[in-house]
């Protein structure tokens, strides 16, 4: 990981939305607009909770606060019904991009499942392209700004369907076009990336990479089967690695809520494999506490594990999940970081180079990101 190259100052001395962000782990039907989704959903004639956008948006953030994954992603139901015309998917994307953009973000992998946008009948080619589309076309919106963003598509298979072998291909066929990975995403718990093991062996001989969802709703089997059988470059959260690291705590301070004195920390093979080789984690840290992810360490985002990890040295990456449905930007992220664990500048630096570092963008490209982020702080600092 980079060192910062900005001594430490207090992150609430600046505006954190003005600061450059980089978001690897972002849903394309978790971030629509509640306005968009009403104009769409009355275009192709689907029924939605509520026809006001402010009201909208709150029955999405209220279903996503139930503390299951499962009613979590019931949520996606209108938001993917209103994704099924070339029109609407290119309008999303093009509004997905400039939201990303006004959050400051500079580089984002969007992630979506287009086997999921066929009920029209389009093609998985054409959802791909019209996507492509949008998403050229909210780079182009925001350079008429005097800003800049780059963008890049993370194809993603359901992992309770069994059409992995073809979106992997789909994949790798729009790899010059917009592609730039592959995921697998949806219900975790009794569907190991093992399912995929041949979509993922086909990925790997193309020399194309994948970041896989694990470590969310399931815990470490999950994560050992995204590493061996997806060859995952990245955790998609990740977040239950924790599990796999065993701290004790100092007696002397153990009736103390305000000591964070750390008598023992031992990790096993795997958080060490994971630690010590620097496999990103895609941590979502409002998404977590929402979809109980982290609900085995504790109530409240205080409880998260992810602060252990950063200060053990893991590869941690900071990201929304699904803007609508957390009700959160990447700014908001931040915000919260700096309130719960009194996270500095030098803090949100570390963490913005380490998703810099863990794109999926040529290593040119990815220099280039680190040295724009590094200069952007240095000029606060």
């Amino acid at each position: 990981m980079t060192e910062p190259i900005v001594d430490a100052a207090p992150a609430l001395d600046f505006d954190l939305k003005s600061l450059p962000k980089v978001s690897l782990h972002d849903h394309l039907d978790g971030g629509l607009r509640p306005a968009t989704i009403i104009e769409l959903a009355e275009t192709v004639g689907h029924t939605l909770p509520s026809t006001d956008p402010t009201a909208l948006g709150e029955w999405f953030r209220e279903s996503a606060d139930s503390g299951s994954l499962v009613r979590y992603l019931e949520t996606f139901d209108h938001t993917v019904a209103v994704m099924q015309t070339k029109e609407g998917l290119f309008r999303v994307a093009k509004e997905f991009v400039e939201d990303l953009a006004d959050d400051g973000v500079v580089y984002g992998e969007v992630r979506w499942a287009p086997e999921q946008h066929l009920q029209k009948g389009l093609t998985l080619d054409e959802v791909v392209e019209a996507v492509q589309e949008g998403l050229e076309a909210g780079v182009e919106a925001v350079a008429e700004t005097g800003r800049e963003i780059q963008v890049g598509q993370l194809i993603t298979a359901m992992r309770h369907a069994d059409r992995g072998q073809e979106i992997a291909e789909l994949a790798v066929r729009h790899r010059d076009k917009g592609a730039v990975g592959f995921d697998i995403a949806g219900a975790e718990d009794g569907f190991l990336p093992s399912r995929f093991r041949d979509a993922f062996t086909y990925l790997a001989e193309n020399n194309f990479p994948a970041t896989v969802h694990a470590g969310e709703a399931a815990g470490l089997d999950s994560i050992q089967s995204a590493l061996v059988d997806g060859r995952a470059l990245r955790l998609g959260h990740g977040v239950r690695i924790a599990e796999d690291i065993m701290v004790e705590f100092d007696e002397d301070d153990a009736d103390d809520e305000d000591s964070d004195n750390i008598g023992l920390v031992t990790l096993g093979n795997l958080s060490s494999w994971i630690r010590d080789r620097g496999i990103a984690l895609e941590i979502c840290p409002s998404s977590n506490l929402q979809t109980g992810a982290i609900a085995a360490f504790g109530e409240g985002i205080g409880s998260h594990p992810l602060d252990m990890l950063y200060q053990l040295g893991f590869n941690v990456t900071i990201n929304t999940d699904n803007r609508l449905m957390s009700g959160v930007t990447l700014t908001d992220e931040f915000e919260l970081l700096v309130e719960t664990f009194d996270y500095d500048l030098d803090d949100l630096l570390e963490l913005t180079l380490n998703a810099a570092e863990a794109s999926f963008l040529p290593l040119e490209e990815r220099e280039a990101l680190v040295e724009y982020i590094n200069d952007a702080y240095g000029d606060l600092g």
